[in-house]
């Protein structure tokens, strides 16, 4: 028979072109459909035969390479009925539980999981959800994200849709349930860069003395502590060690939860109070007349509330002609002072929290100093200094 006379016929070894069930190739006419190819591989393990649907040859013969060198390995099984929405909830109650960890091996944060929550019901799953996990393609991611920018969504909202995505897909990739992630190699609007909000070492003492008396304590442990919001609403008295000098990190909050761990292992810490944060906290600590408890909170065990502490900030600031800055940009701030002040990448990476230095560099390098002007004078400086030293020659 000649091309496109049969519904099914072999193109290659395991694939087969299918075409639609209204073709006139049925009748023995010339075809007029889409037509698509389907592969397949023997599981001998499972003594069945796998199969998945591509619309091209190419996507055919790629998906039935890496499912044979899968099956070889053992690190792959025959998919199951499974649709995306089932294993999306599945692996929702495993993140919850922390019997699923991200990718550092740290459970889940639960404002994370909030999040990934809501992008999978909100949007994910009411366009994929009924799909078949292993029949969930990366045309089908690609256009769900096409369609995501059409919409109007920001760039960083597109790529956080699609994280708990990539999250299920890695680990059906790792359990063997998939060949193919289908999340890997997407196009996605690239993410414009902001400037951080920095103030000067003038600004932010001005900043602090526009404010309310028992806010600036707040205020200055953003700026001069580079501590989190969640952080400085968990901080407890017995974190802060006036006598040593240093605040102990161990804590966090989450609006939902409570009292959490901090963001990762490495949020663990000591940061070091420098004189002018020792001054406010002392100043707050006499103020408050309790030596126990939450350091900024309203009561004992009650944390501050950040929408008033930043409306009656931005009252006091609008008072004073100054220019606005949320707790989140202090921490920048800090990061620039800490530079300025020749504080190297990695003792910073660590009274950051950072989990790796590349994090630091990343955020930070183009305030660190290393110019190409100041790269030459060090360089001449040093060759200067090594020449004038070096031994005469006989």
């Amino acid at each position: 028979m000649s091309d496109g006379l049969v519904s099914v016929a072999l193109v290659s070894p395991g694939i087969r072109v299918r075409h639609s069930k209204i073709c006139p190739s049925r009748s023995g006419r010339a075809c007029r459909c889409r037509t698509t190819y389907q592969a397949s591989v023997w599981s001998a393990r499972e003594g069945k035969r796998l199969f998945k649907t591509f619309p091209t040859v190419a996507e055919a013969k790629a998906w039935r390479s890496e499912a044979q060198v899968s099956l070889r390995k053992g690190t792959m099984r025959a998919g199951s009925s499974e649709t995306l929405g089932a294993a999306a909830e599945a692996w929702l109650e495993g993140v919850k539980s922390g019997a699923i960890r991200n990718r550092s091996g740290h459970a889940y944060k639960p404002s994370a999981i909030r999040g990934y929550e809501t992008a999978l019901v909100a949007r994910v799953l009411p366009v994929l959800g009924s799909l078949r996990l292993s029949e969930v393609r990366r045309v089908d991611v690609q256009d769900f994200a096409d369609r995501l920018c059409a919409d109007g969504l920001d760039p960083s909202t597109v790529r956080n849709t699609l994280m708990p995505l990539r999250a299920i897909f890695r680990r059906a990739v790792a359990r063997g349930e998939v060949a193919v992630n289908p999340t890997s190699g997407l196009e996605l609007p690239a993410m414009e860069g902001t400037r951080d909000r920095i103030s000067s070492p003038a600004e932010v003492a001005d900043l602090l003395a526009a404010l309310p008396e028992r806010d600036r304590a707040l205020w200055a442990a953003a700026m001069y502590a580079g501590l989190r919001r969640g952080e400085l609403l968990a901080l407890r008295w017995e974190d802060v060690d006036l006598p040593a000098g240093v605040i102990h990190v161990e804590r966090s909050w989450d609006a939902k939860e409570g009292v959490v761990a901090p963001k990762s292992r490495a949020g663990w810490r000591t940061v070091p109070i420098p004189a002018v944060l020792r001054d406010y906290l002392v100043e707050h600590k006499l103020r408050l007349g309790r030596h126990v408890g939450l350091v900024f909170g309203t009561g004992y065990a009650q944390p501050f509330t950040p929408s008033s502490v930043r409306k009656r900030a931005n009252a006091a600031w609008s008072r004073a002609s100054l220019e606005p800055i949320g707790l989140h940009e202090c921490r920048h701030t800090f990061a620039s002072l800490m530079i300025a002040a020749g504080i190297n990448a990695k003792a910073l990476s660590t009274y950051l929290g950072h989990s790796s230095v590349t994090i630091t560099l990343d955020r930070y390098g183009h305030l660190m100093p290393g110019n190409e002007g100041e790269a030459a004078a060090r360089l001449d400086a040093y060759l200067t200094e090594a020449v004038a030293g070096a031994p005469t020659g006989v």
